[in-house]
């Protein structure tokens, strides 16, 4: 059964007439995200430092935030998670995490450097899945001047977020040339193909629709035969052995809910450490709406705690 907050929560949307993502074009989708994450998001905690940075890659100049905790030590260099935000890779920028990174990196003790990857349709894959991994290249070779320990560096993300910090794991092992320390993966889409049964069972009814699954889906992938390609689908790499330990986490009235699971299960089968946790009263999304979600803090909180004990080991 869903968490009565969250009930209440599908409900005044239904009552507001807002529209879904799907029927906006992409660039009225980002304002609405950008303009309606007040509603339910909470206030931005005070942190030491907030620093927007670009990182210079063969790709361009990638729009980088930089922000270290509450009570962090000069002089010391710190743990970082690079973090990938959601938004189907086709909205949501560095203003619509912020509050989310904020927590994150108060709540584990460590920087966090949030990524501002190309946005399709006007970039299509794999130009995410490019500046994701250059980026967090770029802050690897520029760890020191960052005050980050760069043997101490995850990576993590929500949804899309969540899909480009697996690829970036996976992409990461292969070259052998960027070690990743932690996976922080929340609700992940990780199959393109939109096989799993969630996508059936969740599908209508809690916020994030098939409909809105596809809309996305068809502004990032160009090519159907892109949905084969493990940079779009990480479930279908052919080895996930030998990958950073990983959180993976869902939501039980989510779509992507059993492709989240299917992943972890997949780390584990091929002896990668992976704890799979499912927020089962919650919706795709929640995990930034901690102020009208109680279970939302819950999630992040908990997040920040694995975060923790994962670098700080």
């Amino acid at each position: 059964m869903l968490h009565p907050q969250t009930r209440a929560l599908l409900d005044l949307i239904e009552r507001s007439g807002m529209p879904p993502a799907h029927k906006l074009s992409p660039p009225d989708a980002r304002r609405a995200f950008r303009e309606r994450r007040a509603f339910t998001q909470p206030d931005p905690p005070e942190v030491a430092e907030v620093r927007d940075l670009h990182a210079e890659t063969p790709h361009g100049r990638i729009p980088l935030r930089l922000y270290r905790p509450a009570g962090a030590s000069t002089g010391t260099a710190s743990p970082a998670l690079v973090y990938y935000h959601g938004g189907g890779w086709t909205i949501g920028d560095l203003d619509t995490h912020d509050t989310f990174c904020r927590m994150i990196a108060n709540g584990a003790g460590c920087v966090v450097v949030a990524v501002d990857y190309r946005l399709a349709p006007e970039h299509r894959f794999p130009a995410a899945v490019d500046d994701s991994l250059a980026a967090t290249y770029w802050v690897r070779r520029n760890a020191a001047a960052l005050g980050i320990d760069g043997a101490r560096i995850a990576v993590g993300g929500d949804s899309a977020g969540g899909n480009l910090a697996a690829v970036v794991a996976l992409a990461a092992r292969d070259a052998g040339d960027l070690a990743i320390a932690y996976q922080l993966l929340i609700y992940p889409a990780t199959d393109m193909r939109r096989v799993a049964p969630s996508h059936v069972t969740n599908g209508e009814g809690y916020l994030l629709t098939r409909e809105s699954v596809t809309y996305y889906h068809d502004h990032y992938i160009g090519d159907p035969a892109h949905d084969l390609d493990w940079r779009a689908s990480p479930l279908l790499h052919p080895n996930h052995a030998n990958l950073p330990p990983a959180l993976v986490l869902t939501a039980g009235y989510d779509p992507l809910r059993d492709e989240g699971a299917q992943y972890a299960e997949r780390l584990t089968a091929a002896g990668s450490k992976a704890v799979s946790v499912c927020f089962e009263r919650q919706i795709h999304g929640f995990v930034l709406m901690g102020k009208v979600l109680d279970e939302a803090n819950a999630a992040v909180t908990f997040c920040a705690a694995s975060l923790r004990e994962a670098l700080f080991r």
